[in-house]
């Protein structure tokens, strides 16, 4: 059984910048595919950014191309998103997930077996 806790979440203002955290425990995660998601409220959860189990292979929303980063470290079990240039409908609870699998690509929602309770962003001037 894994357990993630996610951290670094907060207020900012648009254009600002947030580094996003997800701790796990119970089980090494190294031949996992690891995600972060956002979820806005009345919206579907969205994917945000993956990242293949040797980090070197990643994968962004269009959206977020050129502003978000993501990566692991196996060693620590760890997961991150730095997230720059902020916007306002950026706002949302990002979530940490795990899959079954260690590839990401085609990975539905569903196939998310592992989520952590979700960090709060808020971006507003």
């Amino acid at each position: 059984q894994v357990r993630l806790v996610e951290s670094g979440g907060g207020s900012v203002q648009p254009g600002g910048s947030l580094r996003l955290s997800c701790v796990a425990s119970g089980e090494s995660l190294s031949r996992h595919c690891m995600a972060w998601f956002r979820q806005a409220p009345g919206k579907e959860r969205e994917r945000v950014a993956t990242v293949y189990t040797g980090g070197n292979s990643k994968t962004y929303a269009s959206s977020v191309k050129d502003r978000f980063t993501i990566w692991r470290d196996n060693t620590e079990n760890s997961l991150y998103l730095q997230m720059n240039s902020l916007k306002t409908e950026e706002t949302a609870m990002y979530y940490c997930a795990v899959a079954a699998r260690p590839g990401c690509y085609g990975m539905g929602l569903d196939q998310y077996t592992c989520w952590g309770q979700g960090t709060q962003v808020t971006v507003s001037s």
